[in-house]
This record gives C-alpha cells, sequence and structure tokens, in this order.
C-alpha cells in the first residue's frame, strides 16, 4: 500500500446510498421498510462525519432516473423525505449543520420545495458540517445546466477550453463546494450512476457490500482508513517514480 501524501486531506465525502430495497427483501419486508432505514441511516451517517470532523457531506437521496420507479414507491420516498425534513431540521440546526440541496426542484412537489428553501435559510450561516443531499439530481445534466449558464453569461464573447474549464466548477449546482475527496457507495455495486460527474473526476472511490441501512460509524471509518492509505496523485507520477 502506498504511505499516505499531504494530497490526503479529507474534506468532502459523497456516498451513493444503495441497498434499501435488498435489505428489506433479505428481512421479508416491503421496500418501504428498507427506505425508512435507510433514513436512520442518513441521520447516524451525519452525526458519526461531524464527529469524525468531516466538512462536507453529500448524500445521493434521489436520481433523476428513481422518478421510473413504480409510483407508489415514489410517493413513499417523497413522504419520507418529509418527514426527514419535518424532523431532522432542527436537530440539523442545533448541531451546528448546513443543509443545502442540489438538484432540480421544478419536479417537487411545493411543499417539499417550501421545507427546503426553510430547512437551508435557517441552517445557512452553520459552520461545524455541511450536510448536502442530492435530490432529482443527475451529474449530466447538472454540467450541461452549468455550460449553457456559462454561456449566457458570456454570450458576447469567444472562450478558449481552458477558460472554460476553470469557470464551468462556479456554475454548477455544487458551486462553492469542494469536489469530493471520497466517494462511498454502499451495497457491492461498483459504478457512479450519473452522481456528481464532473466532482468526482479525480475522488478515490471506495466500495463495499455493506447495504446501506446497516452503514455505520465503523464503516465510514473504515473508508476513511483506506483513503488515508492512498497515494492521491491527480494524474502526476508517483513521488516514488518522480
Amino acid at each position: 500500500m502506498s504511505q499516505p501524501t499531504e494530497n490526503n486531506t479529507l474534506k468532502h465525502i459523497a456516498v451513493i446510498m444503495d441497498g434499501n430495497g435488498r435489505w428489506a427483501r433479505n428481512r421479508g419486508l416491503p421496500r418501504t421498510a428498507g427506505h425508512k432505514q435507510g433514513a436512520e441511516a442518513v441521520r447516524r451517517i451525519v452525526k458519526a462525519a461531524g464527529e469524525l470532523d468531516v466538512q462536507y457531506l453529500t448524500l445521493f437521496g434521489f436520481s433523476s432516473e428513481n422518478w421510473s420507479r413504480p409510483e407508489s414507491e415514489v410517493k413513499d420516498l417523497m413522504n419520507l423525505l418529509r418527514y426527514y425534513l419535518r424532523g431532522e431540521t432542527a436537530e440539523l440546526h442545533k448541531n451546528g449543520a448546513r443543509l443545502r440541496v442540489i438538484g432540480d426542484r421544478q419536479r417537487l412537489d411545493d411543499d417539499i420545495v417550501r421545507m427546503i428553501e426553510n430547512a437551508e435559510e435557517l441552517t445557512e450561516n452553520n459552520k461545524e458540517i455541511t450536510v448536502v443531499i442530492a435530490l432529482n439530481y443527475g451529474g449530466r445534466n447538472d454540467i450541461v445546466q452549468a455550460v449553457q449558464r456559462l454561456h449566457n453569461a458570456h454570450i458576447d464573447e469567444k472562450l478558449a477550453a481552458e477558460t472554460i474549464e476553470a469557470q464551468l466548477p462556479g456554475f454548477l449546482m455544487t458551486q462553492g463546494i469542494p469536489d469530493p475527496d471520497l466517494l462511498i457507495r454502499t451495497s457491492g455495486e461498483q459504478r457512479i450512476s450519473n452522481f456528481l460527474l464532473w466532482q468526482c473526476a479525480y475522488s478515490e472511490l471506495y466500495f463495499t457490500d455493506t447495504l446501506w441501512p446497516d452503514f455505520d460509524k465503523t464503516d465510514l471509518q473504515a473508508a476513511i482508513e483506506e483513503f488515508t492509505g492512498r497515494e492521491r496523485r491527480f494524474g502526476a507520477l508517483s513521488h516514488q517514480e518522480a
């Protein structure tokens, strides 16, 4: 294993929370039970991340592709989101956490959008940890919309490729948030599923067979420990080869 380097500072962890349905199926329970248990895991990991001095935690809550799931399941997920926002906003604020939601809100119900806006406003000045929840989010759409906004901002200019690359992050939905250092996916799947495609270009990837409802602080610590043992090169040569 490579020795840790100065590039192994861990500020931002992103998580693809996968395995709720399998967790429920393994126990002979409806999928909704898995999603409820997954919400408990969110509460647990937000707390654990704060205790481990993680500055940013981004959770893939609902992708733009998830609308293709059965209508009853989507409805249950939206109700669970309401329950989480209603029950956890005050707790996040009490613990000094800032909540930020990324994704296209146009398809979300008006009451959910209002709860999101209220939660963001209440917690906007908190400094302990920033919790980012991706709702109706897709990485490709994020990039496309960022390109459109960049174009509109420079509509009368011809931008060089280097300028576009340098300025584009300022137009992404994660504007102002550092790119993830570590991307975790639970449940054994090994793909990033259209999540933070631009932002995760140089993230370290960590895959675990643990289903999301079972993921806890010990699992998070194991992922962080593996991260700290890796050598992040960002396209350069290993310090051992230089």
